[in-house]
Parts: C-alpha cells; structure tokens; sequence
C-alpha cells in the first residue's frame, strides 16, 4: 500500500504528559484506506482502521469526522491547516461562539429546563413548532447568562429587536427569580474562557456536523445503489431507516441534483390510474407545483381523505412523485427553449 498523506498529531493532559499519534491515507490498486495510529511511548503503535473502500468523496467524510472528534479530545496537528483552523478561529463570529461555547459548558441546567416547558407551552398555544419561538442556543443562552432587562437580552446572539418584543417580558419574569453571578457586559467570557477548551468546543461542532454530512452521504448512496438495483420505497425504508416521507425529500434533492430518479418513480406510480396522474398533471399547470394542498383539494377534493389508497398522506406521496415528473418536464421544456 502507498501512504499518499499523514500528519502527525500530539496531545497534552493535565498532568503535562504528552501522547503522540499519526493520521494516514493511503491506496493500493484503486482501494482507499484512512486510518490512526497511536505511537506508544515504546515505540509500538496501535492501528485503528476508519475505512477501507473505492469511494474518495466517503473516505473524506469520515476523514473530516473522525479527526475532528480526536480534535475534541485535545490533539493538534504538529502541521496546520487540517480545517482552515487558524482562519476560523477568531473569525467574525468569534464572540458568538465563544458566548455559545460558555453557555454550553456553564449554563443552569434547571433554568433550560424551565426555558425548554416554557417553549413547549407557547408552541402548543400558538401551533407553531418550538424551534418557531427560540432555538436550543437561545435558551442556553438565557440560562447561562440570565438578563434581568430588554438591554441585556439584546446582548445576546440569536435575539433581535423582534424577538424581544415577543419573548422577552416572559423570559425576563422567569429570570427574574434568579440570582445570577455574573454581569454584563459579557467581555469577561473571552478572559475566564480558557482558549484550549474554546478550540475543543469548536472542534466538538465540527464533529457532529461532518457525523451528519457522512450519514447524508451514505444514505444518498444506499438511495442511488437502491434505485439502479430496482428497489422500490419499502425496501429502501428497510435499508436506510428513514419514513417513506423522508425518502421522496431524498428523491426530490436527487432529481435536483441531475440523478435519474425515473425507475424509482415508475415502480411507485405504477398503480396509479393514467387519468388521475392526468388530473394532478393539468392541477399542476393550472395552480402551480410550489403548494400540494391546492392540486390535492383540486384532483380529489374538498372532503377525500384517500382512506382508499391509505389516507391523505399517501395522497400526498403520489402528488410528489408527481410534481418530480412535472418538475422534470419543465426544467427539459425551459433548456430546449
């Protein structure tokens, strides 16, 4: 096997002791292998295998979220530049995310509780969903830093003007009960702060967010792998675990994409009357493919459910597969024209 890229890696403890360590790419007749390798102090090194395969793109996706979970546990390239780290480290957003990375680590656990029912309660009186009315960072925020004024909620990221003319005298009546023992302004966090941990932190984002651009990864690929072989939405279900609703998304961004969802689409649509597809074809032209709801209440009415073919979301399913059609259609007609 060729190594065609390492890198070494060290990492400091508490007490001073010093661990070493290699990251490794290498090939050999058209199969990609990643690994780690832990240097002893003997000399001896332990391999740990992150992937062995023929695909560049998924071996890069792992690369970027295994190594960025080493990250998180303290270990630094002894060559720089793995992330661009030194350009995203003090950034533009740096005090967003040093205040995000404080709350996180230090923010009261009994107050984001109170926070989290008091959004469950407003989102069920409203019928919005709890992410309509604050984010998890948001509440982190209040509970780390507890304002007690309009001013101090400014202060925070994540909370405009708007936001605090709607949330904030509820927000302000549940802090209110609360001593707090720090002050604002908040320029304090970038000294108590220690810099390794912020840079972990940074790196724990990272994780979790090359851990969802992999699985994104795999299942694109378990999805096309699954359209070339014939499987129709059942199976796929069974291969990548998500809803049949989750699948057509999926399907959609592919055709997006340029795939040839076709087969995938014929297999599903193969039941469906011509004249029905006809109906919700002509619904389309005349209402538009952006809202379902219209072409549905036009092709099946007002009072269907579609108890028949499983309920109104499986209405709903073939109006997709549908629109990916029509959607298909439209985009050929608009590049020949």
């Amino acid at each position: 096997m060729q190594i065609v890229f390492m890198n070494q890696m060290s990492r400091t403890d508490e007490q001073g002791h010093s661990s070493f360590a290699q990251v490794w790419i290498g090939e050999e007749e058209g199969v990609w292998s990643l690994g780690w390798r832990d240097i002893e102090p003997e000399g001896e090194a332990a391999d740990d295998d992150w992937y062995e395969g023929g695909s560049w793109n998924e071996l890069l996706c792992v690369y970027r979220h295994h190594l960025a979970r080493k990250l998180a546990e303290g270990y630094r390239p002894i060559i720089e530049g793995i992330f661009n780290e030194t350009g995203e480290i003090g950034g533009r957003n740096l005090h967003m995310q040093k205040l995000q990375c404080y709350s996180e680590l230090h923010g009261s656990e009994e107050l984001y509780t109170e926070l989290c029912a008091w959004r469950r309660r407003k989102a069920a009186s409203g019928r919005k969903a709890p992410y309509f009315i604050a984010s998890n960072r948001v509440l982190r925020l209040i509970s780390a830093f507890v304002p007690q004024s309009e001013e101090e909620l400014l202060q925070l990221p994540g909370i405009g003007p708007a936001k605090a003319s709607e949330h904030g005298a509820e927000w302000l009546e549940i802090t209110a009960k609360i001593e707090r023992k720090t002050t604002f302004p908040l320029d304090w966090v970038y000294h108590q702060l220690p810099e390794d941990v912020f840079v972990s932190w940074l790196y724990k984002q990272k994780e979790e967010k090359y851990k969802q651009e992999l699985e994104r990864y795999r299942i694109r690929r378990s999805m096309l792998l699954g359209i070339a072989e014939g499987a129709t939405l059942e199976q796929l279900e069974e291969r990548t675990s998500l809803s049949r609703r989750d699948l057509i998304e999926q399907l959609e961004g592919l055709e997006k994409e340029g795939y040839d969802t076709e087969q995938l689409v014929q297999a599903e649509l193969c039941t469906v009357p011509d004249a029905e597809q006809a109906a919700v074809w002509k619904a389309f032209e005349e209402l538009g493919d952006t809202f379902l709801k219209p072409v549905l209440q036009r092709v099946y009415g007002q009072e269907k459910g579609g108890e028949e073919v499983g309920g109104t979301e499986k209405l709903y399913e073939r109006l997709r597969l549908i629109r990916i059609r029509f959607r298909r259609e439209e985009s050929s007609q608009a590049s020949a024209g």
